[in-house]
Parts: structure tokens; C-alpha cells; sequence
């Protein structure tokens, strides 16, 4: 561990967090995670707490709304990832005083892991919710912390899992809902993949102050493209239903929370194109896979695999 980051993850017992913690043990890293004194209790989470004891993860008393906990804790580290969720992404503005109060912190992870917020072609209500992202990006900007935004585009746990169906628990074996023509190119990739270029990311110099977009070659697909590779592996011809834009709008005025988000996050990405309708400028960033082609990450290919 000798001169490796000391790093605390804030969120790590959630959805995207306990990957990021894991990835961060696996490495190497001394890794401390912020915690409440009902999550170590929580009867839910006994199996995920014991097997962050077994690869050594520190646990740190605290709370993100204490600040003096929250200061505590930042002072003890060199590096914060944010993981929180979509709940407390408005409040994260008390992680980064916490990191300003502290001064000691050298690269700072607020929780993005999607879309480039930058970079989207959204309406309500996901235009509100991208919005908060990239405000939050100028403050940390604006406050001097040397930062590492991650664009990981899609959990495939949660697209791949269902092929983009945002009322299934697994992959559709009679009909698809494609949203637009169905050409548009999406990104999806595996949780524990997204930790690891994450990871990575932690004391490189050419990540610092970049967004670190996940985006390998053979995770980007179209969904004609992704429901042929699906109706190959099941070996059956599924009906597809195209939704034109005009009828998604309809849709996601219509939906009620957190659908109408969800469906506003989905013609982002299917019908404006928002995970690769830009190029990835060295000015502003840097893509994963070309950073770090040692890792071997899951393809889109693969990770159907296990749901045939």
C-alpha cells in the first residue's frame, strides 16, 4: 500500500458504491467508507459490511449532514468518491465544503456515473435533474478541487439486464420497445467494470480535472443492433415496436415519478443520441478503455450471456 491514495468513498454501501468500495480494496488502496451507526446494523446489508471487514475496509463514523463528522473523516484521506444517490445528489454541495474546509484532499469524485451532463439534448423532467449534475460541476470548479467526473453511461445491470425495458425484471422473449429508429448508439457497462476504471482513475495525473468517459468499443451499440445479438443467443425472432420521438414526449408527460425521469434519461440517450453524438476531446477528457486497455472488461456480448 506504500504510496498509494488513502481513499474514502462516500455512499459505498449503495447501488454503484459497494462496487467502487470493492475495486478499491481489490487494488490495494487503504479504503475508508463513510457510515452511519444504523448501516452497520442494518439487518439488510450483514453479508455486504462482513465481506468489506474481510478485505479490509475501514469504516468511518459519520454522516454526510454532519459536517463535523463529514470533516472528520475528509482529513483522514486524500482522495473522496462520491456515490451517493439521486436523493442526495442536491446535497452534495456539504461534501465539498467538508473538502474545502478540510484542505487536504488532491482529487475529489462527485456521484455522476451516467451521462455526460455536460453534453445532453434532454426535456423535463430529466433536464432538471442533468441540470443540478452540471451546476454541481461548477461549483467544484469554481472552488479550486482537483476533480474526476465519470460518464459511465448505462448500468448493465439495469439495461442489459432487461434490454432497455423499463418495465421488465429480465430480457423480453416475445416483443421489444425500441424508442425512436432504434439506430441510435447507446453505451452499457458491468458495475464492476465502472469501479474499476474508477479506481483506476485515482492518482492518475492525466484524469485530474478531465471527465473519464467509459466508452469501450464493443459496449457501444444500437438497440436493432443489441436486440439481433439477443434474438441470436435465445434463437427467436422477437416482434419489435418502434416508438416514434413525438409519441416518447407524449409519454414522458404523461408518466408520473420516477418514470417520467427514467423515460426522459431514455430518449436522451436512444432518440438525441446523448451517450455518442460528441467527440471525445483530450481538452476535456479521456476514454477508459484507451487509458487503461490492461483491463479486461465485460462485453455487451458476454453479459447476455448469463440471462439466456
Amino acid at each position: 500500500m506504500a504510496g498509494k491514495s488513502k481513499i474514502l468513498i462516500i455512499g459505498g454501501t449503495g447501488y454503484i458504491g459497494k462496487f467502487i468500495v470493492e475495486a478499491s480494496a481489490a487494488a490495494g488502496y487503504p479504503t475508508f467508507v463513510l457510515v452511519r451507526e444504523s448501516t452497520l446494523s442494518n439487518p439488510q446489508k450483514p453479508h455486504l459490511i462482513q465481506s468489506f471487514r474481510n478485505s479490509g475496509v475501514n469504516f468511518i463514523h459519520g454522516d454526510m449532514y454532519d459536517d463535523e463528522s463529514l470533516v472528520k473523516a475528509i482529513k483522514q484521506v486524500d482522495v473522496v468518491i462520491s456515490a451517493v444517490g439521486y436523493a442526495q445528489l442536491n446535497d452534495q454541495d456539504r461534501i465539498l465544503a467538508a473538502i474545502k474546509e478540510a484542505g487536504n484532499v488532491k482529487q475529489f469524485f462527485p456521484s455522476e456515473f451516467g451521462n455526460d451532463v455536460d453534453r445532453v439534448h434532454a426535456v423535463e423532467p430529466a433536464t432538471s435533474v442533468f441540470q443540478h449534475k452540471a451546476q454541481f460541476r461548477r461549483l467544484v470548479e469554481a472552488a479550486g478541487v482537483p476533480y474526476t467526473y465519470v460518464s459511465c453511461n448505462f448500468f448493465a445491470g439495469v439495461f442489459i439486464r432487461t434490454l432497455a425495458q423499463l418495465d421488465a425484471t429480465h430480457p423480453p422473449r416475445d416483443k421489444v420497445v425500441i424508442l425512436g429508429d432504434g439506430n441510435t448508439k447507446a453505451v452499457y457497462n458491468k458495475e464492476e467494470d465502472i469501479a474499476t476504471y474508477t479506481i483506476k482513475a485515482v492518482d492518475d495525473p492525466r484524469t485530474s480535472n478531465k471527465i473519464l468517459y467509459v466508452r469501450p468499443p464493443a459496449n457501444t451499440i444500437s438497440m436493432n443492433d443489441l436486440t439481433t445479438l439477443w434474438e441470436n443467443k435465445i434463437g427467436k425472432k422477437l416482434e419489435r415496436v418502434y416508438v416514434p420521438e413525438e409519441q416518447v414526449l407524449r409519454d414522458i408527460q404523461e408518466a408520473s415519478p420516477p418514470l417520467n425521469v427514467r423515460l426522459g434519461i431514455c430518449h436522451s440517450v436512444f432518440v438525441k443520441g446523448d451517450h455518442t453524438n460528441f467527440d471525445i476531446e483530450p481538452s476535456f477528457g479521456v476514454e477508459a478503455s484507451e487509458l487503461y486497455p490492461d483491463v479486461k472488461y465485460a462485453t455487451v456480448d458476454e453479459m447476455l450471456d448469463q440471462y439466456v
